[in-house]
């Protein structure tokens, strides 16, 4: 065979090298093309050569052989300028091509620019990509379809959403690509309506879509929850294409799932011939965002049955969601069996969902073991954690947690802030608080409306009313959650004429009040006493058909008992819905018995009660009350008895009190393990005897009264 045949023989092969571990073959390759002498008679060999490189990822030996070559074309530099283009680290390299090139008297081309272009997207360099731009325009390609759909996809890339539409408008007759790219841009920079727009005028100018059009449409429908575009959408590629590729299969699935049509979204997916392990995801996903629980544990079940797709981290994350509720709980308490058979313990996503199941369920531990498995871990996880511990009653253990979390430098957001914040409201934690509000202006969220109304809530709660309202008055446009923080914090501490003026600013703003709101008064009146205004306000609830809850309940039944309409009061209780709460209601109503020394409504209340919790402590206390102020006093020892046999099976109540040194210290009736209790009844001791001569002398100067004793037992 004539040696120019076998040199180009061994050119052809080249072209067979197509991965890194041909690395080792590509340069035998090389070597005997050299000895062939094929590299030196045109350029042809050379850039196989490196096209070749590039293709086995070494971009170091690619620019060798550049480098090296007697002769080089446009070709030569668009293969390396195009490898660059996909090379973060090579990709600021490219730019010394075009003027090498220019010296070498050769001119660069469309696919020279289309590279060019590539690169400032990678580097989100939109300075250099303008200047490129002009370059274009000054050698002709204005025209030029292709590089001006390479320079549109700078812009939107680099955010000039601006200078996209400038370039959009100059392009003539833009084909499929130019509008998409367009669309795309929109998508992702968040002007999702405009893409929508520009889709409508995709139509109209007669551009046929593609399936990535389709799939961009139906991404923007479910981002917006816009269900009649969506299911106008799948109807003209139903007509038009009849079958769609898997791409727009997953988007149907996320749009229908998103706008809450599960009975859609399973429509599609059983129509999917060889369903992929993302619309297995996203049809498990929505079943469980949607409240079908069960049908998202079926659907899994039914992928464990299937050889192929296996599920991953966030399968498992989405089965899991399903099963926060008590009854779904024991499946998953098996999924997290699986969890860690399948070595996802560790993973931020699964851990995040099984927080969750286990804090809906009140199982604290098992989440704190959850937790300690997993090392790196995001705001997310943290969040979920600080969040349940306050769920469940540990809003310190969730302010440490907090704090933990900053120390160890995980950055903080609006969410993570109104949760601690949230936690200490719980605990009336004002020194704390304080504390974290100073984060949140020191990070930049105290202008975050979650943030501002877990701020609101926290002030008011402690009684800083001031702070309360310097917080709301700064927040330009308050929602109805943060208006319901300020409304909480006057009506929980009894302010009615600042609440019911709060109420009325609600109504001026043109916000619709919510069943928080109402609430809120609800609690005013019942301090107050307004037993009228209440009346009317339950009646106006009613009206606008908002929900009534337990606490609506608790805080009309109070009302009307402390007012004597007890008969209105019983029919409230049995309004009420079964299991709401219901012996709260009951014992709300005995308390108010006691007050108004009603003996029959007082005994009927407890006996209901009893009916449904035999061994409920505070019921008895209250009906030894009720029987004292009959003066019935062998009744109240016979109460008293069984008081102190029940008193020793439960578990004493809690109080506690922040201090100085940020510490909380926690009290409960009868403890004496707490290392400073000697101090403690020291300081009641005083604080008695000085209540005692205080109301022996009245005319004690105040100051001697809260320093020392003025006069012994």
């Amino acid at each position: 065979m004539p040696l120019n045949e076998i040199a180009s023989s061994l050119v052809e092969l080249t072209r067979r090298c197509v991965s890194f571990t041909a690395l080792k073959r590509a340069r035998q390759l090389h070597a005997l093309i050299l000895t062939a002498g094929a590299a030196h008679d045109s350029p042809y060999a050379g850039n196989n050569l490196i096209s070749m490189y590039v293709r086995c990822g070494s971009l170091e030996q690619a620019r060798k052989v550049f480098d090296t070559m007697p002769q080089r074309n446009v070709v030569s530099y668009n293969a390396l300028c195009s490898a660059y283009s996909r090379n973060q680290s090579y990709a600021s390299f490219a730019f010394s091509l075009i003027t090498r090139m220019e010296s070498e008297s050769l001119k660069p081309n469309s696919s020279t620019f289309t590279s060019l272009v590539q690169v400032c997207v990678l580097l989100e360099d939109v300075l250099m990509g303008s200047l490129l731009h002009s370059r274009i325009i000054k050698l002709g390609f204005l025209d030029n379809v292709v590089v001006q759909t390479s320079v549109l996809g700078m812009y939107s890339s680099c955010g000039e959403l601006e200078s996209a539409r400038r370039v959009f408008e100059c392009v003539n007759d833009g084909d499929a690509v130019v509008w998409n790219t367009m669309i795309s841009g929109s998508l992702r920079n968040d002007e999702i309506e405009e893409g929508l727009v520009l889709f409508r005028s995709m139509l109209m100018s007669g551009v046929e879509p593609t399936q990535f059009t389709y799939s961009m449409v139906l991404s923007a429908c479910s981002k917006l929850g816009s269900y009649s575009l969506g299911k106008l959408t799948h109807a003209r590629i139903i007509v038009l294409d009849g079958l769609a590729d898997s791409v727009v299969e997953n988007a149907l699935l996320d749009m229908y799932c998103s706008c809450g049509d599960m009975k859609g979204a399973l429509y599609v997916f059983e129509r999917i011939h060889n369903p992929n392990l993302v619309a297995w995801n996203s049809i498990i996903s929505g079943c469980s965002e949607n409240g079908f629980g069960e049908e998202a544990i079926l659907m899994y079940g039914r992928l464990q049955k299937r050889s192929t797709p296996r599920p991953d981290e966030y399968t498992l994350s989405a089965v899991i969601c399903a099963t926060g509720e008590t009854e779904r709980f024991i499946h998953g308490k098996l999924l997290h069996g699986q969890v860690t058979k399948l070595g996802y313990e560790r993973s931020v996503f699964v851990g995040t969902t099984l927080l969750s199941m286990y804090f809906k369920n009140g199982e604290a531990e098992s989440a704190q073991k959850v937790f300690g498995l997993i090392t790196e871990r995001d705001i997310v996880l943290w969040t979920e954690m600080i969040v349940g511990q306050s769920r469940v009653g540990n809003s310190e253990c969730a302010v440490q947690l907090f704090v933990k979390m900053y120390r160890e430098n995980n950055r903080t957001d609006g969410f993570s802030l109104s949760s601690v914040l949230g936690a200490c409201s719980d605990m009336a934690l004002l020194r704390q608080g304080e504390e974290f509000h100073s984060l949140t202006v020191k990070t930049g969220f105290d202008s975050v409306m979650s943030v501002c109304g877990a701020l609101v809530d926290m002030y008011g709660k402690t009684g800083k009313y001031d702070a309360a309202e310097s917080v709301f008055t700064l927040v330009s446009n308050p929602d109805l959650k943060c208006w319901n923080s300020m409304l909480g914090a006057y009506s929980q501490h009894g302010m009615l004429e600042n609440a019911l003026s709060f109420f009325e600013q609600i109504l001026q703003n043109g916000l619709t009040p919510d069943a928080v709101t109402y609430l809120s008064l609800l609690v005013a009146f019942s301090h107050n006493g307004s037993t009228q205004q209440g009346k009317f306000l339950w009646n106006q609830m009613k009206e606008r058909g908002i929900k009534a809850g337990f606490k609506h309940y608790s805080c009309m039944v109070n009302l009307l008992s402390k007012a004597g309409l007890v008969d209105e009061a019983m029919e409230l209780i049995q309004e009420s819905l079964p299991g709401n709460n219901e012996a709260e209601l009951w014992r709300t109503l005995l308390s108010a018995c006691v007050n108004t020394r009603n003996l029959q409504v007082g005994l009927y209340a407890a006996e209901q009660i009893l009916r449904l919790d035999p061994e409920d402590t505070a019921t008895y206390i209250l009906l030894s009350n009720l029987y004292a102020v009959k003066g019935r006093w062998e009744d109240v020892a016979e109460i008293r008895r069984k008081i102190r046999g029940l008193v020793s099976a439960k578990d004493p109540g809690l109080s506690w009190i922040e201090v100085n040194n940020n510490s909380t210290q926690v009290f409960s009736s009868g403890d004496q393990c707490n290392p400073e209790v000697v101090q403690v009844q020291d300081e009641l001791q005083r604080l008695k005897s000085n209540m005692l001569c205080r109301l022996s002398s009245p005319s004690i100067d105040q100051d001697q009264f809260l320093t020392e004793p003025v006069c012994s037992d």
